[in-house]
């Protein structure tokens, strides 16, 4: 910068900005830093203009002044994730005494600043590592400290999850999963919506000590006061938690249609095997849910858990156990594709793996603020990787099928359909 401003051209105080010779010999160090140089002087003349506004042309005589120029001082402003110090000119009011510079006052704004830090320690930057991501090359960069970086990470955190907690719940979302996540002491519970076109949002989080049915309620009464509609019949894929399943007959009664998750049910039945057993015993469920008649599909669940009865009971009882909510996509005869997608809560799973990802560095949760306010920061970067879900063409299908079953409140008569 100091060279630049050595070689550039003056004519009556204005600054030659594109001086060939000075353009070239700064083009060596990469248009990055040739375009923070440049920008920087465009700043430099930008407040020099501000500062005649405000007390007039230099070197020129003013019977009337009202305010002079008073020197420098040291400043700083925000450019590429970083506070970039500068020198500033100051004008003084004979009776207000210091004058802002508006020009100034534009890239003093922090915002810039917040968003670049708080996108690259959600990417994995650590707050002691910060400071070697920045590009921009300037002498003693200010807010590269640990601890300032820090302090700027939570509180744009913080304002994210004011964000996220207030946004409306907009359209209609036939599918919907719920599934805890384990962060620290705190259990967080999660609302994955699945909306007509396929889209995923993350509909809201809670935070509690465990996985409960009134702590399940909170969130969907949430839900509900930011727009979810009670009134449209809707498919709930569970991990199998009595709580889960608890709190949604409750709160949606005949509107609620559950759909166990399969691959929790197989865990669940494996975890009371011995290994040798195992892996048949996996493929025989795997064939059993693969099954597109629901008729088929209960027979052979059926058939393996009396097959198992003697030998191994605890495995037909969870086998046993919750059997036709397991095989609610079989009942509502779902195409292929979006049977696979609504069968178990894999698209929830994976959320919950990519706010883990994000988090890992958490070695301890202070409090539920704390634990609430980063799962709301790694569920919203786990948004950002959604996609449709697979089948999703399929999705009137399902809507039509939830309301003849609302309607007819038989599952004999929807299956006889």
């Amino acid at each position: 910068m100091r060279l630049y401003q050595e070689e550039k051209a003056t004519v009556k105080g204005s600054v030659a900005i594109l001086d060939a010779a000075a353009l070239a010999a700064r083009a060596g160090e990469g248009l990055l830093q040739l375009s923070v140089e440049l920008g920087l002087e465009v700043l430099r003349q930008m407040m020099e203009t501000d500062v005649t506004e405000l007390v007039g042309p230099r070197w020129k005589h003013q019977g009337e002044r009202t305010a002079y120029r008073h020197g420098t001082e040291k400043s700083s402003v925000v450019l590429g994730g970083e506070k970039v110090p500068i020198d500033r000119p100051r004008a003084r009011s004979k009776e207000k005494g210091e004058l802002p510079l508006p020009t100034l006052g534009l890239f003093q704004r922090e915002d810039p600043l917040n968003r670049a830090l708080l996108a690259r320690l959600l990417c994995g930057v650590s707050t002691r590592k910060y400071g070697r991501t920045v590009d921009v090359e300037v002498d003693a960069p200010v807010c590269l400290s640990k601890s300032e970086v820090s302090r700027r990470f939570a509180a744009g955190l913080e304002a994210q999850m004011e964000v996220f907690f207030k946004r409306p719940i907009e359209g209609s979302y036939p599918a919907l999963m719920m599934d805890g996540l384990e962060l620290g002491k705190m259990t967080i519970i999660a609302a994955l919506g699945i909306d007509s076109n396929g889209k995923k949002r993350i509909l809201g989080l809670i935070e509690g000590g465990s996985e409960n049915s009134e702590l399940v309620k909170r969130l969907l009464v949430d839900l509900i006061e930011r727009g979810l509609p009670t009134n449209e019949p809707r498919l709930y894929v569970l991990d199998g938690g009595k709580a889960l399943t608890k709190a949604v007959r409750d709160t949606f009664g005949n509107q609620a249609c559950i759909q166990r998750c399969q691959v929790h049910k197989k865990r669940n039945v494996l975890s009371h095997l011995p290994q040798s057993e195992q892996e048949n015993v996996s493929a025989a469920l795997s064939l059993a849910y693969r099954e597109h008649e629901y008729e088929k599909a209960e027979s052979a669940l059926s058939l393996l858990a009396d097959n198992l009865e003697l030998r191994y009971p605890s495995a037909a009882a969870s086998i046993r156990e919750g059997l036709e909510e397991t095989l609610t996509v079989h009942r509502l005869k779902l195409p292929g594709l979006l049977r696979g997608t609504l069968a178990s809560t894999n698209a929830m799973e994976s959320a919950n793996s990519v706010c883990v990802g994000i988090l890992n560095r958490v070695s301890h949760f202070r409090d539920g603020k704390m634990t609430l306010r980063h799962a709301a920061a790694g569920f919203i970067e786990a948004e950002r990787s959604f996609r449709r879900i697979k089948g999703y063409k399929q999705i009137p299908l399902l809507v039509h099928t939830l309301n003849l079953l609302t309607a007819n409140a038989d599952w004999a008569t929807l299956e006889s359909a």
